[in-house]
């Protein structure tokens, strides 16, 4: 049978309606067969599952899932699934790239971000001395104190503290200077809180450097901007750790951890697959290295400006769509100062003539279908995030917002 021939008859096959006549006349080399990635497409795993998606207008929040990968880097995770590889080998090919693409000395993937703070801490108190490693929690006879200012300590600092290190907090340079001792391992920075306390990150940094101590930042919901991936290496932090499932996209389990190639060199072996080590808990598989590799270099390879004049647009779109529900309606764009600074809009109301709150909005919206969830937090307003919203989701957002706002105008 000529090639010409087969493919018509394998065209005919697909038609809907057409394949089941002819599939019973055809031999079986010619019957069209569903890909493994057709086959996984089509089958529902949430609904299976009994769980209802929702459309993300709150932003990359872990709690919510994050982002959604996209499909250069779920090939790619497809890709590394299907054979075996050296997990170490591996680790530090990917980070050699990720380096590069950055402009860092060094990098490693991370089991999210919080899994960094764990590693870079290891590395700056246990280094790459194995009796130490092994030894970790238990730091007697190591440096094992960590500065961070006061203002800076937050929830995720469990991670640094899982090390087995005590924090010392300080509020002015002059007492940062005064704390740093032999005993110092390490300087702590949260760049969410760079305008709580006194010393700012430049300043942090240049102390670290006068100090002879390294310095961490934890920017972990920090980028976008695409600036930010070099801009705290620039000002001189020995380390600084990126979530690799907020902006970037990358698998959700995954994180940057960026820097100094001897303290990149201490977190590998203070990390999986190495057994005897506080992080082995924290594994990262072949998916999530090639998937985060991937996932960044497909970000930046973005049109950063036209992303974020995407973003405004669908601001607007919201903004269009809800204004008419009732006349005491207002809109506003804003950007965060510092994490998750994308364009937001920001949606308020007369609460007391219609007697609706945005509590009774996020309710709402959150019961209905399909399922929306809007960024937390806001007493006063309903705030919608855009930056993790699918094509055309914005259209759906606004129309269940003025759905809402019109029936209690």
């Amino acid at each position: 049978m000529s090639s010409n021939r087969r493919g018509f008859l394998q065209s005919l096959v697909a038609l809907p309606g057409v394949g089941g006549v002819l599939g019973g006349l055809l031999p079986a080399s010619l019957v069209a067969k569903p890909s493994k990635r057709d086959v996984f497409m089509k089958r529902d795993v949430y609904k299976e599952l009994g769980i209802r998606p929702l459309i993300n207008a709150a932003g990359t929040y872990t709690v919510l899932s994050a982002s959604l990968i996209p499909r250069e880097a779920v090939d790619a995770i497809e890709s590394a699934s299907r054979q075996y590889v050296n997990l170490i080998e591996l680790q530090e090919a990917v980070g050699k790239k990720i380096a590069a693409l950055i402009g860092s000395e060094a990098a490693l993937v991370s089991a999210g971000a919080a899994s960094a703070l764990t590693l870079g801490t290891a590395a700056c108190v246990a280094g790459k001395d194995q009796e130490k490693i092994r030894r970790l929690p238990d730091t007697t006879g190591m440096k094992n104190e960590v500065i961070i200012q006061k203002s800076h300590r937050y929830g995720y600092d469990h991670a640094i503290r899982n090390v087995g290190i005590k924090f010392v907090e300080v509020e002015t340079p002059a007492e940062l200077e005064s704390a740093a001792n032999e005993r110092t391992a390490m300087m702590m920075f949260l760049n969410e809180n760079n305008n709580k306390g006194q010393i700012k990150d430049q300043e942090f940094a240049q102390l670290g450097k006068k100090l002879n101590v390294p310095t961490f930042i934890d920017a972990a919901a920090d980028c976008p901007p695409v600036e930010n991936l070099t801009k705290f290496l620039k000002l001189g932090f020995s380390l600084v750790t990126f979530s690799g499932g907020k902006g970037l996209r990358g698998p959700q389990c995954s994180g940057l951890l960026l820097g100094r190639q001897d303290l990149i060199e201490a977190a590998l072996l203070n990390n999986n697959p190495y057994s005897d080590s506080v992080a082995r808990t924290n594994k990262v598989g072949k998916e999530e290295l090639v998937g985060m590799w991937v996932a960044l270099e497909h970000f930046l390879k973005q049109d950063h400006q036209a992303v974020w004049r995407d973003w405004e647009k669908r601001c607007k779109t919201i903004a269009d769509l809800v204004t008419p529900a009732q006349r005491s309606v207002k809109t506003e764009v804003f950007v965060p100062e510092i994490a998750n600074a994308v364009p937001h809009l920001r949606i308020t109301w007369d609460f007391t003539a219609t007697g609706l709150s945005p509590h009774d909005v996020v309710k709402q919206l959150r019961d209905g279908e399909p399922r929306i969830e809007v960024r937390p937090g806001a007493k006063e307003a309903i705030e919608v995030a855009v930056s993790m919203l699918e094509p055309g989701e914005e259209q759906i957002v606004g129309r269940r917002l003025r759905e809402i706002l019109k029936k209690a105008a």
